[in-house]
């Protein structure tokens, strides 16, 4: 089953309590929540004051939406972030893979950063959480081949994917790129753009649900920004994503 959420970035100007209403409002019950605004790691109050709200609105936090960059942020910091995620009881959380793409890095920078991952990876599978990277730009994930390069290399059940479509893909492209991750892909970012232009959801509709028929199983499908980041574009966005999973 695909549940149907919300990344709280979408709306950084807006509290966690105005975002969750917003979600109720719009059948949304699954959240991944921004480390950077809205729950920062070492804000423990703002976390529990989260938490109580989940209960009160009957949201579920999937994941927590660190700003975590592997090879960048010492590793030494990932148990706060991961009692961070625990705290807002979620086992994920989402980050990224580095500050440049694969075909970036030399020989030597490859392999001194795949042993920074495989470190990561078992600080995660000690503390029982997954770490999945985002595939997004300047970062080793960029691309099908660096995102499965870099799966393959740490090899481990805490060391995942999120998928989302490439702009620089076509619809087959991005079927493709669904297919050789799906091994890897646990939850979903939903937008519809093409380059840098974003468009409502509802004019991406057929070829998200041709994307949606790929997979199976149990992960979120999690709005992330609004073509005009206006909240007042959330129902529309909302009703498309549902829509879209009708399939």
């Amino acid at each position: 089953m695909i549940y149907t959420g919300l990344v709280s970035i979408s709306f950084r100007e807006l509290s966690p309590e105005q975002i969750m209403q917003e979600m109720v409002n719009n059948g949304l019950k699954y959240v991944e929540w921004g480390s950077d605004v809205h729950a920062p790691c070492t804000d423990s109050a703002q976390l529990e004051r989260i938490v109580a709200l989940q209960k009160e609105y009957g949201i579920t936090c999937c994941s927590y939406g660190t700003y975590f960059r592997l090879g960048v942020t010492p590793n030494e910091e990932l148990p706060g972030y991961i009692a961070a995620a625990k705290q807002l009881g979620t086992k994920t959380l989402r980050l990224w893979a580095g500050k440049k793409s694969a075909d970036k890095f030399t020989p030597e920078e490859r392999e001194g950063f795949f042993a920074i991952c495989r470190e990561a990876a078992k600080i995660a599978e000690d503390a029982g959480v997954v770490l999945c990277m985002e595939c997004h730009r300047r970062t080793y994930t960029e691309t099908m081949e660096g995102a499965l390069e870099l799966m393959e290399a740490v090899h481990s059940p805490a060391f995942r994917m999120y998928w989302q479509p490439s702009q620089a893909l076509s619809i087959e492209g991005n079927v493709e790129y669904i297919q050789k991750l799906m091994p890897y892909i646990d939850n979903l970012h939903v937008f519809q753009w093409k380059n840098e232009i974003r468009y409502p959801l509802s004019t991406g509709e057929e070829e998200w649900k041709t994307y949606m028929t790929q997979f199976s199983g149990d992960r979120a499908a999690l709005l992330e920004f609004m073509p005009d980041d206006r909240i007042e574009s959330l129902p529309e966005e909302a009703a498309a994503l549902h829509q879209i999973l009708t399939v």
